[in-house]
């Protein structure tokens, strides 16, 4: 019987100092620059992520807290009977104090004067401030003195312009009634009747806000293709007709934005007619004549003591804007189809 050897293969020992040596436990050292790596582009992947949220955190905070906090308890007050003396003492009354506010004269009175002030302080500011920039877009020494002046009366505290224009439109001793004195008309009461104090306000208006739409146009008017008024002047157009049918209608999205802003502005104007007559205050003249929306949420709040119908009237004025941007978004709509 023939006897086979068989043959066992063993791995031998690794030998040190060999070409190749065990892994140590902790790893070469190119191993941990991987693991190195990789934490840090975890780390830059949720920087990436996170960080915006991060960056818009510290807005949405205020926004929540400043903003969106006292709209929604606002509109709560609304529905209540509440009373400054104890804010904390709240009535259910529903839907009774925007009933109320509507089937009151001095309300109608307010929204009818806070109309005819934004339309006798929007056009003619709007329609200066197209003025004020198409001189200013042609090249003029000292222009950037121009444009900083502009904006001074903007910068103007309202309650110093206020007091200026008080005395300008004074009875006895402004210098308005000096200037139509001197020309045979006889002084005009501008705090004491309805449209003369109008007007008086409606000039602190414009005059705070004119050179301040005008950057705006100015802005837009500098951004509009030299080529366009070149190719005009090529076809013999003049100025004015350059500025009708190039200038007018590159400013059409322009142009409605500023409305839109104007007439929101107007909807809450409060400091020119409540320093105007400071002897008033929130009044609005001897016979409410000048009274808008924002004084006469102001009277109802913090004279009557009205808290809960304050409320109505501010949600009430919310209700306005609303639908101004509604009216916004259709005309830009029908603008951009034009277009």
């Amino acid at each position: 019987m023939t006897r086979m050897a068989t043959r066992h293969d063993t791995a031998a020992p690794p030998v040190k100092g060999g070409a190749a040596p065990g892994r140590s436990p902790g790893g070469s050292p190119t191993d941990k620059e991987q693991q190195r790596r990789a934490r840090l582009s975890r780390r830059w992947q949720r920087d990436v992520r996170w960080s915006p949220y991060a960056f818009v955190a510290p807005f949405f905070l205020l926004f929540a807290a400043f903003g969106l906090f006292p709209l929604i308890y606002t509109g709560w007050a609304s529905l209540h009977q509440v009373e400054l003396t104890s804010p904390t003492d709240m009535n259910w009354v529903g839907l009774k104090n925007y009933t109320r506010i509507f089937d009151d004269d001095f309300f109608w009175n307010a929204a009818k004067n806070t109309l005819t002030i934004g339309i006798i302080s929007t056009v003619p500011q709007l329609m200066m401030a197209m003025g004020i920039a198409h001189i200013l877009n042609y090249k003029l020494r000292a222009s950037t003195f121009y444009r900083v002046a502009m904006l001074a009366p903007y910068a103007t505290s309202i309650a110093a312009a206020a007091l200026v224009f008080v005395l300008l439109f004074g009875r006895d001793y402004g210098m308005i009634n000096w200037a139509l004195g001197s020309i045979g008309i006889d002084p005009i009461d501008w705090q004491g009747e309805k449209w003369p104090s109008q007007i008086a306000v409606s000039t602190i208006i414009i005059w705070r806000w004119t050179g301040y739409n005008a950057l705006i146009y100015l802005a837009a008017m500098q951004a509009i293709p030299q080529d366009l008024y070149e190719s005009a002047a090529l076809d013999g157009a003049s100025r004015w007709k350059q500025f009708i049918h190039v200038t007018l209608p590159s400013l059409r999205p322009t142009i409605l934005f500023t409305v839109v802003v104007s007439t929101i502005g107007a909807s809450q104007v409060f400091g020119e007619p409540l320093l105007f007559d400071a002897n008033r205050g929130a009044s609005g003249g001897a016979e409410h004549q000048f009274q808008t929306l924002g004084l006469y949420l102001y009277e109802q709040g913090w004279v009557n003591q009205h808290l809960g119908r304050a409320s109505a009237i501010a949600w009430t004025m919310f209700a306005i804007l609303i639908v101004i941007g509604i009216i916004n978004q259709l005309i830009s709509r029908r603008l951009r189809a034009s277009s």
